[in-house]
């Protein structure tokens, strides 16, 4: 059976490389893009991708806009997301739920969390 493989949105080059290597540490096939942008350039590229976790808080475009331009997207829009944030903003997390994410994760990622995310995949 092959890795699972993660899509890591970050802007954060520390929250990213720690992010990366919990992850890669559990098996997991991990790329890393610094933006929303980037992301969506790779998704239209790659079709092996199974989680995308992505940051809230970038420039340009926020994980939550991420969030909606993979959810309408037909090539796109099975794909499970889980945001990260380093604020726990309740109308934030329901705004994310509401528009399917998977889950909201506050930040750093633990080892605890690495099993809630391989359940999405």
């Amino acid at each position: 059976m092959a890795s699972p493989h993660v899509l890591l949105v970050e802007d954060s080059c520390v929250d990213r490389f720690v992010a990366s290597r919990l992850l890669e540490s559990f098996s997991i096939r991990v790329t890393t893009v610094e933006g929303p942008k980037k992301a969506l350039k790779f998704l239209d590229m790659e079709h092996d991708v199974q989680l995308i976790l992505t940051d809230y808080c970038m420039p340009d475009m926020t994980g939550y806009d991420l969030l909606v331009e993979v959810k309408k997207s037909p090539k796109l829009n099975h794909l499970a997301v889980v945001i990260t944030c380093t604020e726990d903003v309740p109308e934030r997390i329901k705004m994310c739920l509401d528009g399917g994410e998977k889950d909201y994760i506050i930040k750093p990622i633990k080892v605890v969390n690495v099993s809630r995310l391989l359940s999405y995949i």
